[in-house]
């Protein structure tokens, strides 16, 4: 009885089922970043002292993934620190990916005053301080002026460190992020060790 093909050739079995791992590894690695979650690392001072630069970010992709399944626009919560596509991003011109906290939803109007946000709704007609809710964060007051209305389908956000332009957000020239370009929630720093803390 003639030995079958791969017991002649042993190593091409080998060749084939590290081949077929690896694309596995490879395809399951595109899975969990497309529906699961991204890590991401965060870049300049735009969020300090919440975020420092270098800081290793874990984005949960779950939120929208359901919002997908569903057929319906993910849309974060309010205080919550998001990871989005830079939607004035060139190739090789600024960040692609840009970290910022949720200030204000379509149809909110936004006023940046005397150091702080004030965000008027029909549920809110005399106006409220977003970062209320943010247990203490950010701690420094707000650089700037503004008086704006968020568009439909999009987000007002800011960076955690507002003095001066150290944050470039929806304050001053970014402008309001579509929610098509939101990633997901930021849900851990998981670097430095010494400063791994939920979101």
């Amino acid at each position: 009885m003639e030995a079958s093909f791969f017991k002649r050739h042993p190593f091409l079995k080998d060749a084939i089922s590290i081949t077929i791992f690896m694309a596995c590894i490879i395809a399951g690695t595109l899975l969990i970043n497309s529906f699961v979650f991204r890590s991401f690392s965060v870049v300049g001072a735009s969020m300090e002292k919440t975020l420092y630069t270098n800081d290793r970010l874990i984005v949960s992709r779950l939120p929208a993934t359901w919002a997908q399944l569903q057929n319906k626009t993910y849309t974060p919560e309010r205080g919550q620190i998001i990871v989005f596509k830079n939607p004035k991003y060139s190739q090789g011109i600024g960040d692609e990916y840009i970290v910022k906290r949720v200030i204000a939803f379509a149809g909110e109007r936004v006023i940046l005053k005397d150091g702080k946000y004030v965000v008027f709704n029909e549920a809110n007609p005399n106006g409220f301080n977003p970062d209320d809710a943010n247990n203490g964060e950010p701690g420094a007051p707000t650089s700037g002026k503004i008086d704006t209305t968020v568009p439909n389908g999009e987000l007002f956000v800011s960076g955690d460190h507002r003095q001066e332009n150290y944050s470039y957000d929806s304050r001053n020239g970014l402008g309001t992020i579509p929610l098509y370009d939101v990633i997901g929630p930021v849900s851990m720093r998981i670097f430095p060790f010494d400063k791994i803390r939920g979101f």
